[in-house]
């Protein structure tokens, strides 16, 4: 086989993006770089994810549901291999197949799939062993970045490079600049007639919300005219894009938001959205800047190139006694940080450790319901933009249902590589997606099976153009997503042969795959976390 023929492979994941927050899908944000990956490529707008960080990162890894893959959850370990909370033997990711086809693979950014780490307790962390494995133990070949789920990022509590931890950091040091420049620098180490498969995982635009002052200075006044008016904005763009295969209506405003009229602290929070704008800006400025280094080196013409978001927009608070407890208040030189949503604090720079909260999530979920957690659109919905110049031509917006199961099995293809069926002497479980080359080439596709959904008792199952979705403890709802993307009408009672249908097969797959009632995980999970800190 000449390796020197085969397509090199970069898989760019960002981190908490909502499915509105780029130019390409009806966006203010500027980003020229993944817009134009979309638009000489392809963007598929029904791809789904598995609504949060962890699950997600699971699933795309292996061609796996996230139970399958042992991450059912997050990274506590529940007591089933379903909610183990790092990754299974029986589960092979992208990197081990590809490692086992002649591939060099390269991990820049955010791991998140192994294990549990309180990012107060670093001391007591166990890097490497059987329940935290690391990118480098489970086949990449090189590793820079975080092993846990969120960092400071101009000063991260933990980072690895390699098997090494990173101890000092430049003062100009911000994580989205510093995992690109890692990146560039492993393609650079990769022998001419080796193909490389490099997975970009990024933090941005996850809390906290931290920028570069220039890039939160571009967006000075942008969004003084607040959440309603930005909402509105970016669905009429989308409509004027002609971006879906139909211009649905608009969901509400969500009901735990209230109007911009009413809001009284209104220049932080046009600052909070000024300041994640700014982080997905700075992240597509980091595409670039790999884009015009993989021209440099001749890569870009025979690289497939594909750009997706963990989960929907996070609707998050960070209170000061809620999620900011977890994480160090001081940086690593000392100064004290200010943490949580404080109106008279300003976000932005490294002293400030806040998100951007719930009525800006429900923008960039735009049009769609609710949010990352939950499995309906808000919460599972991103763009997947795919672009490979010797692969495919410029194509038009494909409507097809997809899932990030499906990643697996179209980099393969792509590569001409095999699915390993034993990887370090255990038994690989088949895969789950299907290939989208087809789709990326414009041909005919369809799903042949239904696609599932749970996360913390939110579960759904889309079959055809039909979605059954429920939220935790509450009734099944249904919807035909080609006529109502942003399930406005409920179908339920209409049709009881097909809602029979989509119960069963969703039952009967939650069964199979270890799906456990979210009622007696959650008091496995909260005991977990005080086993943990008590250990710390």
């Amino acid at each position: 086989m000449q390796t020197k023929l085969r397509p090199n492979v970069i898989l760019v994941l960002a981190d908490d993006l909502g499915f509105a927050d780029l130019g390409a899908t009806g966006s203010e944000i500027r980003t020229p770089n993944i817009d134009a990956l979309a638009r000489n490529g392809v963007l598929l707008s029904t791809m789904y994810n598995c609504a949060r960080c962890c699950p997600t990162r699971a699933s795309l890894l292996t061609g796996l549901y996230p139970h399958n893959a042992g991450v059912g959850h997050m990274g506590a370990h529940l007591g089933t291999p379903a909610y183990q909370g790092f990754l299974r033997n029986d589960s092979a990711t992208i990197a081990e197949h590809l490692k086992a086809n002649g591939y060099r693979t390269l991990m820049s950014g955010k791991w998140h799939v192994a294990g549990d780490f309180m990012a107060r307790e670093i001391d007591s962390w166990r890097i490497g062993d059987f329940e935290h494995p690391t990118p480098r133990q489970r086949g990449f070949d090189r590793f820079y970045g975080i092993v846990d789920g969120v960092t400071h990022f101009f000063s991260p509590h933990y980072m690895l490079e390699d098997d090494s931890r990173v101890m000092t950091f430049p003062d100009d040091f911000y994580f989205t600049d510093a995992i690109t420049d890692k990146a560039i620098g492993m393609i650079e180490e990769t022998p001419d007639d080796q193909p490389f498969f490099l997975y970009l995982a990024h933090t941005a635009p996850h809390w906290p919300l931290h920028a570069h002052p220039e890039d939160i200075a571009r967006y000075d006044g942008v969004y003084t005219s607040g959440w309603d008016a930005i909402r509105t904005a970016r669905h009429e763009t989308m409509n004027g894009m002609n971006l879906f295969q139909t211009n649905w209506d608009i969901s509400p405003r969500d009901g735990d938001v209230h109007p911009w009229g009413s809001e009284k602290n209104t220049d932080w929070e046009a600052r909070k959205m000024a300041t994640y704008a700014a982080m997905v800006d700075r992240m597509d400025q980091s595409i670039g800047r790999l884009i015009s280094e993989l021209k440099r080196m001749g890569h870009f013409e025979n690289t497939l190139i594909m750009f997706l978001s963990d989960n929907g927009g996070c609707a998050e608070f960070m209170a000061e006694d809620g999620w900011a407890k977890f994480f160090p208040d001081t940086t690593n030189d000392g100064r004290h940080i200010k943490m949580g949503n404080r109106a008279d604090v300003m976000p932005g720079d490294a002293l400030t450790y806040q998100s951007y909260d719930k009525p800006w999530a429900n923008v960039s979920n735009a049009p769609f319901r609710l949010f990352k957690h939950y499995v309906h659109e808000g919460g599972i919905s991103t763009p997947l933009i795919a672009h490979w110049p010797k692969g495919f031509a410029p194509g038009a917006n494909a409507h097809a249902a997809c899932h990030v199961v499906d990643i697996l099995p179209t980099i393969l293809e792509a590569t001409g590589s095999q699915y390993q069926g034993e990887v370090g002497g255990h038994e690989i479980q088949p895969l789950q997606g299907q290939s989208l080359m087809d789709l990326f080439r414009g041909k005919g596709w369809s799903r042949e099976e239904p696609i599932f959904f749970e996360h913390e008792g939110n579960a759904a199952v889309r079959l055809g153009q039909f979605k059954l979705v429920r939220q935790h403890g509450q009734d099944w709802e249904l919807y035909d997503i080609e006529a109502d993307r942003t399930e406005l009408r409920n179908q339920r009672g209409r049709n009881a042969e097909l809602e029979a249908d989509l119960v069963g097969q969703y039952n009967s797959w939650a069964k199979k795959t270890g799906v456990m009632d979210w009622d007696v995980a959650l008091p496995r999970l909260l005991d977990a976390w005080k086993i943990e800190s008590a250990e710390g």
